[in-house]
């Protein structure tokens, strides 16, 4: 498999299928590894950061679950490439900077991916689309103990998995939901609901994790204690607290819908005219406009346009994807006229 092979597939976490997927875009979990007696990454040295390279390699090949899947060496992808598969939600942003001793490990289906020598030595990663947070737990442990049969991960009987940030320290897990959230936000009821999950030791970042915002009414909500409580505990708490919000969002849209219907239908209709219409428009601008036709697609407002073109368009617009259709670099100017080509093709 090469990374050009995974242009035109729908991508896992726009798949738009799964329990409560009109409001779950997709669920991750994953942990945090290191390999025993070798120096977390920023303390490494080459040579030692170049044998976790080497034995993350090998523990993937006697992986039954990871046969299949594909060992990138950064160093041998292009910059452009890189951007792709962070749009693709396969690799952070942090993992594209500096990308010598760095690898990135893709199962065909792109439901799992390891990010080796990120923060941490191993970050194991499912995505699945809609609300399925106990499979995608369960995939990422069977996952793991696989890994382990290779190598040895660093582990204390009083602390748990050892991490780079202390923060992940006990189980290396990280549970979370992106989630689109449109009618919370047009009630004025996110403000509160993220002072709630403060409280709750639950982080919301924006669409690419840590350091980005929340465009379009995505939010990516997570998990933030790691330490001192067992892994099933962490997913049953937390799946408690996404159904109440899930629920929250569902009950919020049915009265929109009927309380202030020809506002809502308006502002969805007013979306799907630009993005029916514009010779120009930037990626930002996209997201945010999308944002709303989805949520006219999926509460029956705007009946001509299914889930599936309307996430083709969400992925396919941005800045990586367009430039890899086109085949060359382009500029931002561009961009905005083949992204707004691209999504008139698709409307029309």
């Amino acid at each position: 498999m090469k990374i050009d092979d995974i242009l035109y597939r729908t991508s896992e976490w726009l798949r738009g299928t799964g329990p409560n997927a009109d409001i779950v875009i997709s669920t991750r979990v994953r942990f945090a590894r290191n390999v025993d007696k070798i120096p977390f990454t920023h303390w490494a040295n080459k040579k030692q950061r170049e044998q976790v390279l080497v034995l993350a390699k090998e523990a993937a090949a006697k992986s039954g679950i990871l046969k299949e899947s594909v060992f990138l060496r950064l160093a041998d992808v292009s910059e452009l490439d890189r951007q792709f598969l962070i749009e693709r939600h396969l690799m952070s942003p942090e993992h594209a900077y500096e990308s010598e001793y760095k690898a990135v490990i893709i199962e065909p289906r792109e439901i799992i991916s390891v990010m080796v020598n990120e923060e941490d030595h191993l970050r194991i990663q499912v995505i699945q689309s809609g609300f399925n947070l106990r499979d995608a737990w369960q995939l990422a442990d069977k996952i793991d103990t696989e890994l382990n049969a290779t190598i040895n991960y660093s582990y204390s009987g009083r602390w748990g998995y050892l991490t780079a940030c202390p923060t992940n320290t006990g189980t290396g897990m990280r549970a979370s939901l992106m989630l689109h959230l449109p009618a919370l936000v047009m009630t004025k009821q996110i403000p509160k609901l993220l002072q709630a999950l403060a409280k709750l030791n639950i982080v919301v970042r924006g669409l690419y994790g840590e350091g980005t915002e929340a465009l379009g009414n995505f939010f990516q909500i997570s998990n933030q204690v790691t330490l001192g409580r067992p892994e099933n505990d962490i997913i049953g708490n937390f799946e408690n607290v996404m159904t109440l919000i899930i629920n929250r969002e569902a009950h919020a849209r049915k009265y929109l819908t009927v309380k202030e219907r020809d506002q809502i239908a308006d502002k969805v209709s007013r979306a799907y005219g630009t993005l029916k219409s514009a010779r120009i428009i930037t990626s930002n601008e996209t997201i945010n406009l999308m944002s709303n036709v989805r949520f006219g697609v999926n509460t029956g407002l705007l009946p001509g346009v299914d889930l599936k073109t309307v996430n083709e368009i969400f992925i396919m617009t941005q800045p990586a994807h367009l430039q890899k259709m086109e085949n060359k670099i382009l500029t931002s100017d561009q961009r905005d006229m083949k992204r707004a080509d691209f999504i008139r093709s698709k409307l029309k």
